[in-house]
């Protein structure tokens, strides 16, 4: 039987400011508003490890052209592999 995890301090937060019913174009408000929170958020720290590691466009230029995906064998038929 699998349990639930706690809820996160985010989590109970929010039941308690929201215990009541709230109306659909509130809560599509309300998502875009923590979306853009954690966007911003989100960008605010990207911009201080930028800063951080002196990253430049020439860099950011570098990892546009670079291929970093993992080349896999193809499988053989008849190895006994499937």
């Amino acid at each position: 039987m699998q349990s639930n995890p706690p809820l996160s301090n985010l989590q109970l937060e929010l039941l308690k400011v929201f215990s009541r019913e709230v109306p659909e174009e509130d809560l599509k408000a309300i998502k875009v508003l923590l979306s853009n929170y954690f966007a911003q958020k989100a960008a605010k720290l990207a911009d201080e490890v930028w800063e951080q590691e002196a990253f430049t466009e020439e860099k950011m230029l570098e990892w546009r052209q670079t291929h970093l995906r993992t080349k896999y064998k193809a499988r053989q038929k008849g190895n006994g592999q499937s």
